[in-house]
């Protein structure tokens, strides 16, 4: 939230600006008070739409059908003027984060709070959908946390801006890479089905971190859209049964959002959906939205206070993105969330500082805390639990450091660091740089450097030395000693005690240095996390079960007649209410009509057979 400029118009229609919210890809949005006190978000457009008529045309159809909609889960539009100079219209002002400032800010959110976002999202859809349109651009930055639940925005707004303008052209995509169907990926048309597909992946986001196909570079997150499989590996049993159905390539495949809602289940009231840092963030926005209101209308030296309003701002500019769909071709490879693949064996031993005995026990986040980022200043580590990923701030920036993940799709060596390739993948922002590590070159310890508004050269050159700082830190860290971080998952059961349980193995591979996968006529996965404790799903296949004296928590599903799986997670070693290190087996087939009771009772004497090679609690 900002102070207006001297230049700002003091009226928009009956609405008086107080501040700035942001700006985006369609214009800019205003705080404002209406005639009756009510405090509103009034977007203008870009000018570059306001001198095309079809535009117009579009937005004034759009804005009508976005009227029609009024449920709980949405901002209502409340008044619009397509044929104003600056065409514009006003909602509903929601105070409180974006989701994206919301897990950047207070981390990922628990399970209990996804299955509240997923049916409060998917209750939102069914009144977008009802009334005929389709929201095209749902990303975290549409998607605003408040008290009592989320709230979606901008819907049907996107739709107005494709066509003919200056703005876009033949070949662009309206949307947000990251979030996209893969027919929106693709140019194809797009249904109701298409944002329910945006909804699984805001889901993962908000439980993981991290988008399930985020990529390198846009076109390879758009080629992972289209053709990889989701990255699924640290969704808690209940949040993945919700997601997953979501995320089919094939619209038709997808529930509607009356059938995910049934899927979600009943939820039981609560007096708060989110964690307690969360709605310290919405009580931080309703405090600046109070200050602007007292703030002189005039007085645009007086800088107005904002308590977390950067990606909240954007939240309500509607912020499309075009990506021009001829601008790069996908890479032919297998894209970065599958896994390159490894020898057949487990990973050997060495005990060079970058092998990965070494490295697993490395803990991410204070590798680089501190630490300074050429022309950006010093990083700072943000909340993050995982054993594999940790994500920095400097300045408006931010740099992601992984170790031990899977060798990027598409990079290429670019110069050498100590005598070890520096493999690279760039866009015309984001730099990705890698070292693999020794015996182990499938993985890699990796840099992500999103360098806005610098040249490509300068950003590679930033994110080159900040992987070197991170490469040495490495090198001298004294690794845990104790712990699930230090394990090997493919070592946990061996071959022979494998086929013994589940049949004849193809291999035997390591997706990351945390997680293994036996290749059966189907997979077994073996996870070793540190995440949000495990608990009993509320999906009728959960249950409880006793793994010799473990308990562990079950889930099953069926995706057809012959494929299925089982997972299983219990908790290893608490560390905290909200986190422990935790370990996750899922053994699913594929062209093996198994029934549920066999799938998960494999699944259970995997697991047993795996326990007594874990570390002590």
């Amino acid at each position: 939230m900002k102070p207006l400029d001297r230049d700002d118009a003091r009226q928009i229609g009956r609405y008086r600006p107080l501040a700035l919210l942001g700006e985006g890809g369609m214009g800019r949005v205003l705080l404002a008070t209406g005639p009756d006190g009510r405090l509103v978000a009034v977007k203008q457009v870009h000018p570059g739409f306001a001198h095309d008529n079809g535009f117009r045309s579009r937005f004034r159809r759009e804005v009508e059908a976005s009227r029609m909609v009024s449920g709980a889960y949405t901002a209502a539009v409340m008044d619009a003027d397509p044929n104003a100079p600056t065409p514009w219209l006003a909602s509903v002002y929601v105070a409180g984060p974006s989701l994206q400032e919301a897990v950047d800010g207070a981390g990922r959110l628990p399970p209990g709070s996804v299955r509240h976002l997923a049916a409060g999202l998917a209750s939102a859809l069914l009144e977008i959908h009802r009334v005929g349109l389709v929201h095209r651009d749902l990303k975290p930055s549409n998607v605003i946390l408040t008290g009592d639940g989320p709230r979606v925005i901008d819907f049907g707004i996107a739709r107005a801006a494709q066509g003919g303008t200056e703005l876009t052209h033949t070949g662009s995509i309206i949307g947000s890479p990251a979030f996209m169907s893969p027919e929106q990926a693709e140019g194809k048309q797009v249904t109701a089905a298409s944002d329910v597909f945006s909804l699984g992946a805001l889901l993962v986001m908000a439980s993981s971190g991290q988008a399930p196909f985020s990529g390198a570079s846009t076109p390879q997150t758009l080629y992972n859209v289209v053709h990889a499989h989701p990255d699924l590996r640290f969704l808690p049993p209940e949040v993945r049964r919700i997601a997953e159905p979501c995320l089919a390539k094939d619209p038709a495949h997808r529930p509607a959002p009356a059938q995910l809602l049934q899927l979600i289940g009943p939820l039981a009231p609560v007096p708060q959906p989110w964690p307690a840092s969360v709605h310290a963030l919405i009580g931080e926005h309703e405090q600046a939205a109070r200050r602007a209101l007292k703030s002189p209308p005039r007085k645009r030296a007086a800088k107005i206070a904002l308590a977390a309003a950067g990606a909240a701002a954007v939240l309500a500019a509607g912020t499309v993105v075009a990506v021009n769909s001829t601008g790069g071709e996908p890479p032919a490879a297998a894209p970065a969330s599958s896994a390159a693949a490894p020898p057949t064996a487990a990973t050997p031993v060495n005990n060079d500082p970058l092998g990965p005995p070494k490295v697993r026990g490395i803990a991410p986040c204070p590798v680089l805390d501190g630490q300074q980022a050429p022309g950006l200043g010093k990083l700072k580590a943000l909340k993050t639990i995982s054993f594999l990923d940790c994500l920095y701030q400097a300045g408006d920036q931010q740099i992601s450091l992984r170790i031990g993940g899977a060798k990027r799709a598409g990079a290429t060596q670019q110069g050498d660091l100590g005598g070890v390739p520096v493999l690279v993948d760039r866009t015309s922002t984001i730099c990705y740089a890698a070292i693999p590590l020794t015996g182990a070159p499938d993985l890699t310890v990796e840099v992500n450097l999103n360098g806005t508004g610098q040249p490509v050269e300068t950003t590679c050159a930033a994110a080159k030395t900040v992987l070197g700082t991170a490469v040495t830190r490495i090198k001298a860290a004294t690794p845990a000693s104790t712990g699930l971080s230090t394990v090997d998952p493919c070592e946990l059961v061996d071959r022979t005690a494998a086929q013994g349980i589940i049949g004849p193995i193809g291999g035997v591979r390591a997706e990351d240095l945390h997680t293994c996968v036996w290749e059966v006529s189907g997979s077994v996965k073996v996870s070793l996390q540190r995440y949000y404790p495990p608990r009993k799903s509320t999906e009728p296949t959960a249950e409880e079960v006793d793994l010799g004296g473990v308990k562990a928590f079950s889930v099953t599903s069926r995706n057809n007649p012959a494929s299925a799986d089982c997972t299983l997670a219990w908790v290893h070693k608490p560390l905290s209410e909200e986190e422990s290190e935790n370990v996750e087996v899922q053994f699913r087939t594929m062209a093996n009509p198994l029934p549920e009771a066999e799938i998960c009772r494999q699944a259970r004497e995997f697991a047993k057979a795996l326990l007594p090679k874990l570390p002590k609690a």
